[in-house]
């Protein structure tokens, strides 16, 4: 009895292994670029503005030691935004991460408005200001007796 052959086309009955990678593959990278779409803020967006934040502490601690007269950074939590003691400019900060203020009594102009203080020394009252969106938050932490800034995630 002779022995038939069957076409390539129905010996395939599932997929490969290959296939199953190269689809999870496509999955993965649609994921890596919808999820921070949907959740707000991007950490690189929340990881530049601490940044920001740090330079500008560190610029107001400059000014005060290189003046010698305090300085301040004050920060507006509503608005979203700083500045540097006598400059004109404001520093915009990302619309949707959550934004505290710790810092010395004394420097909270209301809930929303205040600022962190440096000395002519280089010291500084000390503070922290906490940028947060979803379970990823970034501090920028101002030492009260030396006046170092640093970006603790």
């Amino acid at each position: 009895m002779p022995r038939t052959r069957t076409s390539p086309a129905t010996d395939a009955a599932g997929l490969t292994l290959i296939e199953l990678l190269v689809v999870l593959a496509i999955m993965a990278l649609v994921s890596a670029i919808a999820i921070p779409i949907f959740t707000g803020t991007s950490n690189a967006e929340m990881r530049g503005a601490a940044r920001q934040l740090a330079s500008g502490l560190r610029l107001a601690r400059s000014e005060a030691v290189s003046q010698r007269r305090e300085t301040f950074l004050v920060i507006d939590l509503a608005g979203r935004r700083f500045k540097v003691d006598r400059q004109a400019q404001e520093h915009p900060l990302p619309r949707n991460v959550e934004l505290k203020l710790y810092t010395a009594q004394k420097d909270l102009v209301d809930d929303k408005v205040g600022s962190i203080r440096f000395y002519p020394d280089g010291g500084s009252n000390g503070g922290r200001i906490t940028l947060g969106s979803g379970e990823r938050k970034y501090e920028v932490d101002v030492d009260w007796l030396t006046g170092r800034v640093a970006i603790l995630d």
